[in-house]
């Protein structure tokens, strides 16, 4: 007697079984199989400013007053060890550019800047604006060393002068132990970096 081979039906619930598994196995590929990723590590190197609008601010030294402003801006400068003229440039510009108050005829709250409202500008350096931290302990490897950051900081109190009036324009004391005293208005506090932190990204390889 010959036997004739039926076809089997199909086995439903294996073919269930299998497309379950290849599902969960694209889903979760990007996970188990994909390669290394790029991941962007974020290195700034520019020069950095804090602008706060303040009804007040002044810097004490050694229990002396040596710089106060009423109404205007209270500026913190940071300088990178790679900062130059055109990072100084940039952020005086900006800095006085800034429309940071409201202007009382047109009843807009961010239309004017400091020189239109004639008001005063204090400078403060600041290399803390550098600062890392390393474990729970603050580094400030990157910062511009003393010995160039002097010079590099009086410029920039000279291209405000230049670019305002000189005589609205007030600092602190390079280098010194400063006490920062200010009342803030709004508050209202800016930072502002004298490049893009994308134009100095570095790629790196990292597993996921």
């Amino acid at each position: 007697m010959n036997l004739v081979k039926t076809k089997q039906p199909p086995n439903f619930t294996h073919i269930l079984a299998t497309c379950t598994v290849a599902a969960k196995l694209r889903r979760h590929r990007p996970y188990c199989f994909s390669a290394p990723r790029k991941r962007r590590i974020l290195e700034i190197t520019a020069m950095r400013a804090v602008v706060q609008r303040v009804a007040s601010a002044s810097v004490e030294v050694e229990g002396r007053i040596v710089s106060a402003i009423g109404p205007g801006l209270l500026v913190l400068v940071g300088f990178h060890e790679s900062d130059a003229d055109s990072d100084a440039e940039y952020i005086c510009r900006k800095v006085l550019n800034m429309r940071l108050f409201p202007n009382e005829k047109t009843g807009k709250t961010w239309d004017q800047n400091v020189m239109q409202k004639n008001l005063e500008v204090l400078l403060v350096s600041q290399f803390t604006l550098y600062g890392i931290l390393k474990g729970n302990k603050p580094d400030f490897h990157v910062a511009m060393p003393p010995e160039k950051a002097r010079p590099f900081y009086e410029s920039v109190v000279e291209n405000f002068r230049k670019a305002y009036t000189p005589d609205v324009i007030k600092d602190g004391i390079f280098g010194a132990m400063m006490k920062v005293n200010l009342v803030n208005d709004g508050p209202v506090t800016m930072q502002l970096d004298s490049v893009q932190a994308s134009r100095n990204t570095n790629d790196t390889v990292e597993a996921s």
